[in-house]
Formats: structure tokens, C-alpha cells, sequence
């Protein structure tokens, strides 16, 4: 099968090369890859004891082709979409793939094309398990830094379900786009003075943030009220202050339902989906290099059918 994957633990050396077809243990699917979401950490997040060539990619969706003897979930013929990651036979860049019958996984509407439902796993479940445990009532008001990308479309969408006030950053190309997902109040984050344009705007500083980009935690919480909080999904390690509580994204916590909601409500039309682009697999270096400037709107995904 024709895979994209890390020739060795040197930076950039991927190829697109023919590899063996994983084959599954009894715990396991084989999925035919149709279409594939493309994430700035899919070079990168891989599992320590690997060996190479590695399959890169986190997630995906296709159409089961073999079920393991112990997975009871799903059928052969199942259009499904999954997070499959840390797996020592590879991620999911390639044209088949084997998936954990407990990794993260949806069943895909008959109204979603496969474009369409691998966009939605990382980004969503992310998007989910930041917004879901903050202590908000209808009214209250949060920000969102770094909101144009594919986890902050989500974010707005789901902030303005909640009926939350929300602020978002971006570059100010961005700005007409986050109002049309829903954002109350758009600042570009180059400007000096956009945390004084956030207070004064909402003075006393906002209930919550959400800091979706690295190293945008600390620069969230001085728009924030006092015992306040804020949610970094980068990861960003920052110390609390004026009683703002601070915490990283919990991948621990069961969003399963919340997200075979959100599943329904875009594919009803009910909330966007934004994606920016859709690359034939043969293209997904480009794709790769696009993402991680970090300047994508919405989502990329490769096609295996371009």
C-alpha cells in the first residue's frame, strides 16, 4: 500500500513510499483509508519505541474491511471516523489502516462525505474537552486566542451553543470570518493594545479563556477576571495569579456523547465545518508545510480520491 511515512528520527525526512498492509490482532480493524486530517503534530507525535519507516498521521476516516475477532462495535462495511495514535503499526497517512477497537471512533452520517468526517476527530474532540468543564452559566463571557484555525472554528460555534459572549483572536484577515461563526468581539493579536481593547470592552476582564495556540496562555490571562479561568491546549505551563485558575486540556475526560452530537449537527447543517482545503494524498507534504504555520482557517484533509 502506498503510506506517508518518517523514514528515521531525523526532522522532514518523510517519504511517500509502498509498505507492507498491517495486519490486525483480534482487538483490531483494518480500515480503508478514504480521506485523512491533516494536524500540525502528525510528523511528530510518535511512540517512543518505534521503528522505521513509521506511517505518520492521528487521524482519518474510511470503511472497515476486516473486524477483529473481540470487536463487537463495528461491521465490515462500517463508514467510520477514528483518532488513531501512538500505535506501533503506524498512524494513519496510508491506504489502510489498523485501529484499536478503543481508540476514539464515530460512525459516519449518510449525509457526511469522508472529507467532511475526517476533519472532525482531533479538532472536535479537542474543541469538546476544553470548553465542556469551565464553570460557565449562559452570559458569561469568554475568550479565545488563536480562534480561526480548526479547533477555534469549533470553539466559537460551540461558546455561542452554550449562549457564552465570546472574544476571539486573529490576524485581521480573520476577523470577518470568526464573526460569521458567531464571535461577538474580534481582535488581531499583532496589535499592541489588543488585551486593552478586550478589557475595555468587557471591563473586569472576561470569566474564561481558552488559549488554543502555544505560548498564549500568559498573554489569556491578563484579559481574564480575577478567579477567573483558563485552559491551555498547548500545553503551556503557567503559573496562576489573582485566585485565575490555570489548567491544560484533561484527555482523560468522556466526550463521547458531546461528540456524536456535534457529529449530527454538522452534518444537518446546524454548525460549520470549515475546511480550508482538500489535497490529493500525493500533495500531503504541502499540506503538512501549510498547517504548521499555523495560518490555515479551518481544516486541511487529503483525499484519496483526487
Amino acid at each position: 500500500m502506498k503510506a506517508i511515512v518518517k523514514q528515521s528520527a531525523k526532522t522532514n525526512d518523510i517519504a511517500l513510499l509502498e509498505v507492507p498492509v498491517p495486519e490486525i490482532n483480534n482487538d483490531e480493524l483494518l480500515i480503508e483509508v478514504r480521506a485523512i486530517g491533516v494536524g500540525i503534530h502528525d510528523e511528530y507525535f510518535l511512540p517512543q519505541n518505534i521503528s522505521y519507516p513509521y506511517t505518520i498521521g492521528i487521524e482519518a476516516a474510511g470503511v472497515v474491511q476486516e473486524v477483529g475477532s473481540s470487536v463487537s462495535s463495528y461491521e465490515k462495511g462500517d463508514r467510520i471516523a477514528f483518532i488513531s495514535m501512538l500505535q506501533p503499526k503506524g498512524g494513519t497517512w496510508a491506504e489502510y489502516v489498523a485501529v484499536h477497537k478503543d481508540s476514539l471512533s464515530f460512525r459516519i452520517p449518510e449525509n457526511m462525505t469522508f472529507e467532511q468526517a475526517a476533519a472532525i476527530p482531533v479538532a472536535g474532540n479537542t474543541a469538546l474537552k476544553a470548553i465542556e468543564p469551565l464553570p460557565l452559566r449562559p452570559g458569561n463571557s469568554i475568550f479565545i486566542a488563536g480562534a480561526s484555525g480548526a479547533i477555534g472554528t469549533f470553539l466559537i460555534q460551540l461558546a455561542k451553543e452554550k449562549g457564552y459572549v465570546v472574544a476571539s483572536s486573529a490576524s485581521k484577515r480573520n476577523h470577518q470570518y470568526m464573526k460569521e461563526l458567531g464571535a461577538d468581539f474580534t481582535v488581531d493579536y499583532r496589535d499592541a493594545n489588543w488585551q486593552q481593547q478586550i478589557t475595555d470592552w468587557m471591563p473586569g476582564g472576561v470569566d474564561a479563556a481558552i488559549a488554543v495556540q502555544p505560548k498564549t496562555t500568559t498573554d489569556s490571562m491578563k484579559v481574564v477576571k480575577d478567579g477567573g479561568h483558563v485552559t491551555s491546549i498547548s500545553g503551556d505551563q503557567v503559573p496562576s495569579e489573582r485566585g485565575v485558575s490555570v489548567e491544560i486540556v484533561s484527555h482523560q475526560l468522556d466526550i463521547r456523547n458531546e461528540l456524536s452530537r456535534m457529529v449530527k449537527h454538522i452534518a444537518d447543517n446546524d454548525m460549520k465545518l470549515v475546511i480550508e482545503e482538500v489535497y490529493p494524498f500525493a500533495e500531503g507534504f504541502e499540506a503538512l508545510k501549510k498547517t504548521q504555520t499555523r495560518h490555515a482557517r479551518g481544516k486541511l484533509v487529503l483525499s484519496m480520491n483526487k
